[in-house]
């Protein structure tokens, strides 16, 4: 059953992302419904927005290894953004997927879509578990 992380952080307050975790593929989704403020000069997703939202979906799905409820935090080693298409205004969903890795390192790979299905941009990284004595 998925279950939606609203406003969790400020970026998320900010830009007003919602990630849906708790698939049973084990994929998170990042979605976000643009708005003018999303766009860039030319009218279209601003491509540090669409990175935003590909390496969200990533971490939570990550997270998603170790936690159901995709809370456990992950952070990004390193991510490669493919920009393919512009992203016109309407619902974005990003969704990421485990590739490889080990217990502390993920590689996983992402795609961000169009609601009319359009392929925006993907993306591929590497994320890390947040040890737990540094949560404290």
């Amino acid at each position: 059953m998925s279950s939606e992380i609203r406003n969790e952080t400020g970026t998320q307050k900010l830009v007003g992302y919602v990630i849906d975790v708790g698939h049973s593929d084990g994929c998170a989704r990042c979605w976000l419904d643009l708005e003018a403020r999303h766009l860039n000069r030319h009218n279209v997703l601003h491509g540090g927005i669409a990175t935003m939202l590909l390496d969200s979906a990533s971490g939570a799905t990550g997270s998603m290894t170790v936690d159901p409820t995709g809370l456990v935090p992950f952070l990004s080693v390193s991510l490669n953004v493919q920009f393919i298409a512009p992203g016109r205004p309407g619902r974005v969903s990003a969704v990421g997927k485990i590739t490889g890795g080990g217990r502390s390192l993920k590689f996983i790979s992402a795609e961000l879509h169009h609601e009319d299905g359009t392929l925006i941009a993907t993306s591929t990284g590497v994320f890390k578990r947040v040890p737990q004595e540094k949560l404290a």
